[in-house]
This record gives structure tokens, sequence and C-alpha cells, in this order.
């Protein structure tokens, strides 16, 4: 790689940079790096060592390589022409400060090369992640992805899934040591999060969550907006004044199959703030519109009341379930804007719904919560949601853990989650509303439960 940069690509003043999590590591990136130099007699020629700043050089170009550690600072100043990221994935979050630094400093070339080499990161609000997503997509012609994975479909402990993932497996690669790890893995639950993402480079969170990644993108399928057109439900998870407020929207098509259509709310003030605290590209979400910004620093709930009076005018939609958390600030807004409602006090399968649209207590205790965990597994794995890989959605499922009582019901677990979970919340609510009112008679007995 250092023969063809200095062949071809380098210019003065260019360096070497790496996203390496330490000094210590950088420091070993440069040994590598000089080693190489060392044994090579046609790199000698060409390129100096100084172990002392750990610089390789080359004289006739007027040219530098360093390696960068994660401390920003060092990046700087300088000029590269040519970038290693290395383990981008390591970044949590959707930000670098060495990442946009080295990557805005590239500027002053014409044709300046980046290349990032890693282990894919755990969440989808990753930057790595969200690089591969752009790349994937196509949208700039310039950016190429070349990514080895284990398809998710596959048994994660064969030979096949670990070859997927692993072009040197038996080269360089120790075999057996990997099958090794294959079969700890498959020994302990606890391992396997670990081995699918450090070994077959899927995008696996180091926690267990409530539903697998596997199992929700099985049901990635793309919504269909006419469905809408027919009864709809809806779960309202309501936030503080200064977080995310989720509404979830489902119906159901003529095979049995529930569409899911997510709207979010933050305030405008303080989104890159949140981003940076929640590990999440709120701000990117609000670009493309999956994020519904509301001027200030925290949510006016008129906004949220304003966009179910729309709602209520353009489509069937039967019943809410919500949060008692908030409610009391966007009721008033709800009745200024005329939207006829009526709340109801708990779901349950032997009462009708009233007439006009009914908003429905729905607590997030292990009474309210266990049947409702239960209704929507179920619908996942029996494919019978389509969701369309809404990324702030499936952001918000895969953060989410949920607790287990003695009794064996579950609820959602926050303090627990590795992010918000808002979305799923009022996605498990809608479900649970939605199988309890609507055509009861076509689901199996006991799946509804009457409180």
């Amino acid at each position: 790689m250092l023969l063809h940069l200095v062949g071809r690509e380098a210019q003065p003043n260019s360096q070497l940079c790496s996203t390496a999590q330490s000094k210590e590591q950088a420091a070993f990136l440069f040994a590598l790096a000089a080693k190489i130099v060392r044994i090579s007699p046609a790199l000698r020629a060409y390129v100096g060592i100084r172990d002392n700043v750990k610089h390789l050089y080359c004289p006739e170009l007027g040219t530098i390589y360093r390696a960068l550690s994660a401390e920003a600072k060092t990046a700087f100043g300088g000029s590269p022409i040519f970038t290693v990221h290395d383990e981008l994935g390591q970044v949590v979050g959707p930000r670098s400060q060495l990442y946009e630094a080295v990557e805005t400093a590239t500027g002053a070339h014409e044709e300046p090369l980046s290349v990032v080499i890693s282990t894919q990161a755990p969440s989808a609000g990753d930057l790595l992640s969200i690089l591969i997503d752009d790349a994937l997509a196509g949208v700039d012609p310039k950016v190429k992805v070349f990514l080895y994975t284990a398809p998710m479909e596959l048994d994660p402990f064969s030979e096949q899934a670990i070859r997927a993932a692993n072009p040197a497996f038996g080269d360089f690669l120790n075999a057996e040591e990997v099958r090794a790890q294959a079969e700890g893995a498959r020994r302990m639950p606890s391992r396997e999060a670990a081995f699918r993402n450090l070994i077959l480079n899927q995008r696996v969170t180091m926690h267990s969550p409530f539903i697998p990644r596997m199992v929700w993108d099985a049901c990635a399928g793309d919504i269909t907006e006419s469905v809408f057109d027919g009864p709809v439900y809806g779960g309202l998870d309501l936030s503080s004044r200064n977080d995310l407020t989720a509404l979830v929207l489902i119906a159901q098509d003529d095979d049995g199959v529930w569409h899911v259509k997510p709207e979010f709310w933050a305030p405008q003030e303080g989104l890159a703030d949140r981003s940076h605290r929640d590990r999440a590209p709120y701000d990117l979400w609000a670009q493309k519109s999956l994020i519904h910004t509301t001027p200030g620093a925290s949510i006016d709930f008129s906004f949220v009341a304003q966009r179910l009076a729309e709602l209520r005018s353009d489509m069937d939609l039967r019943a809410i379930a919500f949060d008692r958390w908030n409610m009391k600030y966007l009721t008033p807004s709800m009745t200024a804007l005329g939207i006829e409602f009526t709340e109801v006090e708990k779901i349950d399968a032997t009462q009708a719904l009233p007439d006009g649209l009914a908003m429905v207590r729905h607590g997030q205790g292990f009474q309210d919560m266990a049947p409702a965990l239960d209704s929507l597994e179920g619908e996942l794995l029996n494919k019978r949601i389509r969701h369309g890989a809404n990324p702030l959605l499936t952001w918000c499922v895969l953060n989410a853990v949920a607790e287990r009582n003695a009794a064996g019901g579950r609820k959602l677990e926050k303090v627990k989650s590795t992010g918000r979970i808002d979305g799923l919340v009022a996605l498990v609510m809608a479900m649970r509303v939605a199988l309890t009112y609507a055509q009861p008679d076509s689901y199996v007995s006991g799946r509804l439960v009457a409180l």
C-alpha cells in the first residue's frame, strides 16, 4: 500500500491517518508500517523512518506518513491525500471528531482517497453503519463498499457463515481457533452476540434485545399506503419535553399482515447535542423527514395534536393506546383543535370501542405490557408485520431489553436498554389495541387478554 501510494498518489505534506482508539494502537500501526519499509529494499530506497516522532517520510516528494491516535486535536492542521481509518466500527454514535477533522482536511486535494478497514459497528446509529448504509444505497458513485459479512439467515456457527465473513479463513486466519470460538458461542449464548459481531462481521449489539435483529429484518418489507384506507390503530408514547415522542400507526391488509407507519417528534434546539448524548443521528434523520422537529428547546405538544387532527381527517383512525405520562399536556391541545375523542380506562376485549376516536390507556407495567409483548412477538415470528425498515424505529427496536417477573410476564425496561425505545413502546401499544379490537374473532383464543 505504501509503495502504491508513493508511486502514484503522494503529494507534499500528506499523512497516513488512523482512527485507532489509543496512542498504543497508533504506535503499533506505525511499528508495522516501519517494519514493511525495513524489510523491503525497494521501499528503503525511497522512504525514511523517524522512530522518535513516529513518521515515515519520502524526501523526494516531501511526503510524510503518520499514524494518529483517537485524539482529534492531533488531526487538525494537516492536509492528507490518503487516509486509512482503522476499526471505525469502534466509534459509538453517529460522529467522531477525529474522522470529521481528517475528512474535512482532504479538501485541498483534487483526488483524495479514504479507506475504512473495520469490523461492523453493533448499532445502526453508529458512524460506520451510517457510512455503510449510505454506500449500499449508491447515492455517491465515488464511494465503494466491500462488505464481507455472514447472512443473518445462515446458521451462525456453520463453516459456511464463517467463510462468508472471513475470506482468509484457513489461510492466515487460524481455522481451528475460529471453529473453537464458534463452538464456545454455541454452548454459551452469552457469547453469541460478540461472536456474530467480531467473527461474522454482523451488525449485532452485544446485549440480547427483546426482538432479535434477524426476526425484525425478516419483516422489513415495504408498507402499502392503500392499506391505511381501512381501519387504523395507533400507539402514542409521549416523551418528556426535551426528548423523543413516538406515534406508530398500524393497519391490516387482506392477507392479515400489519403495515407499520411510525412518526417521531423532537425539539429543534439542541438536536445535535441530543444526537451525541443518545448516540443517534437525530439531525440526519430530521433532514430525511424521519423526525418532525418543533421550535424551541422542548416539544410543543400542540404540534402532536395538530398531526393527530390531520390523521383523524385523512383516515379511519379508530383507537390510539397511550401511556399516561404527559398526556395532561396533550389533551388540552386536542380539545382546542376540536378533535372529538373518548378516553377509555383500559383495554378490554369484552367491551366495544366507543364511536369516534378512542384514546385507550395502556400501562407500562407487567399487567399491560406482558400480553402486549406476547402479541407483538407472535406477529413478528409469523411474519405478519411489515415495517418498511424505518431506521429510527429499527434503532428503537434493537435497543430494547425486556425484563421478566416471577410469573414469566415481560415488560420493556428502559433503564437496562442501550438507547431510546420510544418507537417500540408505541408499536407494542398499537399492536395490542389493534389485536384486541380489530376483527377479534380471526385470532386464536388466548391471544386476546381482558384485564
